[in-house]
């Protein structure tokens, strides 16, 4: 987790990476359970997570106003990208979330300059539904609705 945090290629696009000894000190040292966390292990190691998180109050959007939506969200390291393991791993979250919460929408927001986060938002069926300027740079917001879960390509 601490190498995943402190990455200045996973950083990129999320404001830069994490200071090392900041993600050190803040790790507990046996994890907690997290209710809509995941993680992607490859071969017994972790490679990245997938968290479904509500949106609070703090990042509502000007187009759905209405905080409490599940937000998808997703880190790789750098040597797992461009493999499929996030269209994968996103995939199964959203079709157990489909099974959990039947016809709950999706909400996903990503820089429009990350490409690979947006062939993927489209890939697992996203659809766009606001662009806006923040955090000095163009977001993208799409929702995804159960009504046809993803495949896992």
């Amino acid at each position: 987790m601490i190498e995943l945090l402190s990455s200045p290629e996973v950083g990129t696009y999320l404001g830069g990476p994490r200071p090392r000894d900041e993600c050190e000190r803040a790790m507990p040292e046996t994890p907690e359970r997290r209710v809509g966390l995941f993680v992607i292990e490859l071969d017994g190691t972790m490679i990245g997570t997938v968290e479904l998180d509500r949106r609070d109050a703090q990042h509502r959007s000007h187009a759905r106003p209405a905080a409490g939506e599940p937000e998808l969200g997703y880190l790789l390291l750098p040597e797992a990208w461009g493999r499929g393991y996030a269209a994968e791993a996103c995939a199964a979250v959203l079709r157990w979330f489909a099974g959990a919460l039947p016809g709950q929408p999706v909400v996903l927001r990503t820089q429009t300059a990350n490409k690979r986060s947006m062939r993927l938002a489209e890939k697992l069926g996203f659809t766009e539904v606001q662009r806006y300027e923040a955090w000095g740079a163009e977001q993208w917001l799409g929702v995804w609705s159960p009504v046809t879960p993803p495949a896992s390509r």
